[in-house]
């Protein structure tokens, strides 16, 4: 017969009436609090916002007159330009990226560590820095030309990155098996390893993709008509915003085409390994004859992409005169610079916060929409982003009309993605558990958030604001539009400079752009590594 002091502990239940549910049942349908959903809400109403300024403006006239804007044939041209850009950056990002990634992970190549972290510099230089340089250094490029090398020189590292991560989490045993059958190297990574890469090399041509269709900066410089460069021409063309709102919503469209047809590319098929354990390393491949090419290959892009846009700063900068040379403007622009991207990056990464945690330790409908909607922003262009604004200061928010508040907001729009991917990462590497234990012991919802998730997190959170500066302090063409009267931002200030001509006074700005830069990169690099 079972003993009462036996039986006891097996009826007895340790967790207070009032303690949560397990981790595992409250992560499956748990519904966050008003702590998290007031701020989530209110995160994810700003980042819809530049939605829904362009359903109101492209519609203020009427649907006839938004059509007329949208089939003219100058959007058609503004269209196929864009398109073309497009297709041939990710193609050539494609092309670079996976061979770069196959070099120097799955290759005996000399020195493929340290080639690992050189082919990832460019994401540390502007687009519209690569493309100063090169125009500078040659003006014939000006054009079609001139802005895919620009582009695609300043965002291979999107593909690269992914596709490098998954060959290393790749079995090589496939491979092997694909050898031993008698197939050749070209066959076996013809029709087995670049299969096992594709949803990674989707992802990074989508990021291109999102990139070049965005991108004002470059192709401003570059005097090639896109569609980002025709919304800020028209804006500045006409008080009538209402064309500049019908080529934004194309312009959206255009991008939500992109994301579906990216999920569509990864079709059904499995890519995960069957095998247990961990995937063993990979045998180098002898690179033999071809290994002068695959050299020059490496050394040649890295080059092109760093090497010679630093190169040519340092030649406009020796010069430049004491005419070109502004120290106290140089000093003021760059204090200005810091001042709005730590304004923007604690905004964004505050807005983030109680978004990510929700993506994290929720489920449900509710969960699902606050992190979509906080995703708005990856859809919408700066220059886009920046029009709502103006249209919802100028309506309901005078005061804020070119003032610095209103900037940061915009960065908080645009980048808030970022924070709160980087937020929802750290999160989960948090037990729930602790949560629980927390709530247990009396603590309010608010103090489960103060003592416990966000200093787990704390790490995580900080690099994601670190790398949320660093894009805050690149951005042009919202801060050209939503910059106060008499304030320049080394991005602004750049772009004024070469657009005129004055590559020498350019130069100090676009070199202090990337010093700056560098310092939270390095950090955020050490953080990762």
């Amino acid at each position: 017969m079972t003993s009462p002091e036996r039986s006891a502990p097996a009826r007895r239940d340790p967790r207070p009436a009032s303690a949560p549910a397990p981790a595992g049942r409250r992560r499956a349908g748990g519904r966050p609090g008003w702590i998290l959903i007031v701020p989530a809400t209110a995160a994810a109403l700003l980042a819809v916002l530049p939605l829904g300024y362009l359903a109101v403006r492209a519609l203020e006239r009427g649907p006839a007159y938004a059509w007329d804007v949208v089939a003219d044939a100058r959007t058609g041209e503004l269209l196929l330009r864009s398109l073309a850009l497009t297709v041939t950056v990710v193609a050539a990002c494609l092309v670079i990226g996976v061979s770069l990634a196959w070099l120097t992970v799955r290759t005996a190549l000399p020195g493929a560590r340290a080639w690992s972290v050189l082919v990832t510099l460019p994401l540390a230089v502007p687009s519209y820095v690569t493309a100063f340089a090169w125009l500078s250094a040659a003006p014939s490029l000006a054009g079609y030309t001139g802005s895919a090398l620009a582009l695609t020189l300043a965002s291979f590292p999107y593909v690269y990155l992914p596709v490098a991560a998954a060959l290393r989490g790749t079995d090589p045993g496939h491979e092997e098996v694909a050898r031993s059958l008698g197939h050749g190297p070209l066959r076996t990574f013809l029709r087995v390893t670049l299969p096992q890469l594709r949803p990674a090399a989707a992802g990074g041509g989508l990021l291109v993709a999102l990139y070049v269709l965005s991108d004002f900066g470059a192709v401003s410089l570059m005097r090639y008509d896109t569609f980002t460069l025709g919304i800020y021409t028209s804006y500045r063309a006409s008080f009538d915003r209402t064309p500049a709102a019908a080529l934004g919503a194309v312009l959206v469209v255009m991008t939500v085409a992109l994301v579906y047809a990216e999920t569509r590319s990864r079709g059904r098929a499995d890519y995960a390994r069957t095998g247990t354990g961990t995937a063993r390393r990979a045998v180098p491949a002898a690179l033999g004859r071809w290994r002068p090419a695959a050299l020059a290959w490496c050394g040649g892009l890295v080059a092109a992409a760093v090497g010679f846009p630093l190169a040519v700063l340092g030649y406009w900068l020796t010069v430049g005169t004491s005419a070109t040379w502004d120290p106290a403007g140089l000093t003021s622009t760059a204090l200005a610079t810091l001042g709005v991207a730590a304004g923007g990056a604690a905004l964004t990464t505050a807005l983030a916060l109680p978004v990510g945690v929700i993506a994290a330790r929720s489920r449900g409908r509710l969960a699902h929409l606050l992190e979509q909607a906080a995703y708005a922003g990856h859809a919408v262009p700066g220059i886009t982003v920046a029009l709502a604004m103006v249209f919802f200061a100028v309506r309901y928010a005078r005061p804020l009309y070119q003032e610095t508040p209103l900037l940061i907001c915009a960065y908080a729009v645009l980048f808030l993605p970022v924070a709160v991917a980087a937020t929802r990462a750290a999160v989960l590497q948090a037990p729930p558990v602790l949560d629980d234990v927390a709530r247990s012991l009396g603590r309010t919802p608010f103090g489960v958030l103060r003592e416990v998730t966000v200093p787990l997190a704390a790490p995580g959170i900080a690099a994601g604001a670190a790398l949320t500066f660093v894009v805050c302090m690149k951005e042009l063409p919202a801060t050209l539009l939503l910059r106060p009267t008499g304030m320049d931002t080394l991005a602004t200030r750049l772009w004024t400079e070469t657009g005129s001509g004055s590559f020498a006074a350019a130069a100090p700005y676009a070199a202090a752009l990337i010093l700056l830069a560098a310092v939270p990169s390095y950090l955020l690099g050490r953080h990762r590594s």
